[in-house]
């Protein structure tokens, strides 16, 4: 069968670029080029060769049949624009029949660099004591008094004692509350010593969402006061962080000036790329601590590469290492799996996936469904959709795009009513995120951009808002790229507003850092989008009472168990999924996959 390529632009001028440098014109190399760069482009850190070597490939409405994998290699290795790794080319090919533009394989390089160094280092020296104290006064032990393993506690743990952790879990595991909980461990370990903790997120959204949890937690934490008070609640942008240089790809803090913070945490870990964890991790001192917080199951970042997944292993559940497991239940009366064999991965005592749902309940469809979803089972999950008397799921048919307006009329009316008659943009904008609806898809009559223009088209005619003009009071918009003389970035939401404050003209109303709203000129707005419906994409890092998701009435490559389980977790109290029983199940039996070398060069595969 004939594997099919669609180059874009930017993949035909780097393999224009490669036959310069080479040159000639050498139409294997060339070719192999393109696939290189159209492999990036498509998510992927670099080409697998043993994926398409011996086979048809079409590209540009061109055959090509390619020579076996060995051939192909030697052939690709005898061009003076192709290395093996470590040397400076600009296509790096390793033994494997990995083929990577330069620039990723040393991202993944200094990822793989860092990310082991920090696993493999002599555990951190700790007052065992003074731990032991503190995890009984922060962990009550609820789980251990049903006989399950608290993997908070362990979680938090890992996180003292070693320099790297990934802390893995579904929505409602407690990610947050867990990592609170470490820092101040961390901080009561400092005995009073000023310890520098950074914490950060991909987007702007999901970054004021961890300083709001922070906020509201911290003082529920059984600890001194001086240990509250140290915890901060400043949560930037991983952009900011490092520092942005205008027109620049670089950032200030890099391997040359390195971040000057002793703990560095990253929320929704998933949803960042290779090259912005790359230069993350560069950046960073050799004895700091760099924690990861995400749920691996969710949907991998937009740009290429799906770290988390690989940095997890791609779903294992490794044993720990009996040293490990000693130190966990001399500290926490905690038993954990040892692996009783070889050494294995460095990485095996750096990952703890928390597996306690304390959002939803045994009887939660919501939960049930996501775990079914997991597993690949799209029959149990419609099973569960189905069933007569659940409130907080349900499945419909999708009807025809024809019928589409008027069967959404309903629930747009009840969904998005409430906001548009609030009081002040404070709460306008709180009761706008208590419903949203998620597409799979951008275009097309089930994608974003028709569904937004069809509950405008509700709205109206309720009388609701004025579509006729652009900036109507209660527009929603989301901010589509960063602007940091704005401090707007991509996935903030606003709301246009009369400002009341001055002459009643159209202002937006973004959420403030400190709580309250900021507003801003409509003229003066970064790229934006109107926001009553959103990609499952850009969900990522949000959460809602209720949410409508509309799947697409033909079956996609981009409809994926990733992208169900996703937009099905956004919701914390409702979900409910129009679409086609055959394109939901065969979409829960796809997986994402991601072609880089990243997970078998941290888990020894």
């Amino acid at each position: 069968m004939t594997i099919p390529f669609e180059l874009s632009a930017t993949d035909r001028h780097f393999a224009a670029f490669i036959e310069r440098e080479a040159g000639g014109t050498d139409g294997l190399l060339t070719l192999a080029a393109s696939l290189a760069s159209c492999a990036v482009g498509n998510g992927n850190i670099c080409l697998n060769l043993a994926e398409i070597a011996g086979r048809s490939v079409a590209v540009d409405g061109a055959e090509h049949q390619l020579p076996p994998l060995d051939r192909l290699q030697a052939e690709l290795m005898g061009a003076c624009v192709v290395c093996a790794p470590g040397g400076f080319r600009p296509l790096v090919l390793d033994r494997d029949g990995r083929l990577y533009l330069y620039r990723y394989w040393k991202y993944e390089r200094d990822l793989v660099r860092v990310v082991l160094g920090k696993a493999t280092a002599e555990p951190v020296a700790l007052d065992e004591a003074l731990l032991r104290s503190g995890v009984a006064r922060l962990f009550p032990g609820a789980a251990a008094a049903q006989r399950e393993t608290d993997w908070q506690k362990v979680a938090a743990l890992a996180a003292l004692c070693k320099r790297f952790c990934v802390i893995s879990g579904g929505p409602g595991t407690g990610k947050t509350s867990t990592v609170i909980k470490i820092l101040a461990l961390l901080l009561e370990q400092s005995r009073g010593e000023k310890l520098r903790i950074a914490l950060a997120a991909p987007t702007g959204k999901a970054a004021a969402r961890l300083k709001e949890s922070i906020r509201a937690m911290t003082e529920k934490l059984d600890c001194p006061a001086e240990i509250k008070r140290s915890i901060p609640e400043e949560v930037t942008t991983i952009h900011r962080l490092l520092g942005v240089r205008a027109g620049s790809a670089r950032f200030r803090h890099d391997a040359e000036n390195l971040l000057p913070f002793e703990v560095v945490i990253v929320d929704e870990a998933s949803m960042v790329a290779l090259p912005l964890m790359a230069k993350l991790a560069v950046a960073l001192k050799p004895q700091a601590r760099f924690i990861l917080l995400g749920d691996r199951d969710q949907l991998a970042s937009v740009e290429a590469g799906a770290v988390l997944g690989d940095l997890c292993g791609g779903g294992r559940q490794e044993p720990f290492s009996a040293d490990f497991s000693g130190f966990v239940r001399r500290i926490a009366a905690e038993s954990v799996p040892v692996d009783s064999g070889s050494a294995g991965s460095p990485l095996t005592d750096s990952l703890v996936v928390l597996k306690r749902n304390y959002r939803f309940a045994g009887e939660s469809g919501i939960g049930a469904a996501g775990r079914a979803v997991n597993d690949g089972d799209g029959a149990g999950a419609l099973a569960l959709c189905k069933e007569q008397g659940r409130t907080d799921l349900c499945w419909r048919d999708a009807p025809a795009p024809d019928g589409l307006k008027k069967a959404l009329a309903e629930k747009v009316l009840a969904g998005y009513a409430p906001y548009l008659a609030a009081r002040s943009p404070e709460e306008a904008l709180r009761l706008f995120d208590r419903f949203r609806i998620l597409c799979a898809l951008r275009q097309g009559p089930y994608g974003v951009a028709g569904v937004n223009v069809l509950v405008e088209e509700i709205l109206a005619q309720a009388g609701l808002i004025e579509g006729s003009n652009r900036w109507y009071r209660g527009r929603p918009v989301m901010i589509a790229v960063n602007d940091y003389n704005l401090k707007l970035f991509n996935g903030d939401i606003g709301i246009v507003l009369p400002d009341e404050e001055g002459d009643g003209t159209p202002r937006v109303f973004f959420p403030a850092p400190d709580g309250g709203v900021r507003k801003v000129s409509p003229v003066r707005l970064p790229a934006h989008d109107t926001v009553y419906a959103m990609t499952v994409h850009k969900s990522q890092g949000s959460e809602f009472d209720s949410v409508l998701m509309l799947l697409p009435g033909h079956d996609s490559e981009g409809l994926t168990r990733e992208l169900i389980y996703t937009g099905i977790t956004r919701a914390k109290g409702e979900v409910a999924l129009w679409g086609d029983e055959k394109v939901f199940v065969a979409a829960v039996q796809r997986r994402v996959e991601r072609t880089s070398g990243l997970r078998e060069k941290l888990w020894q595969e």
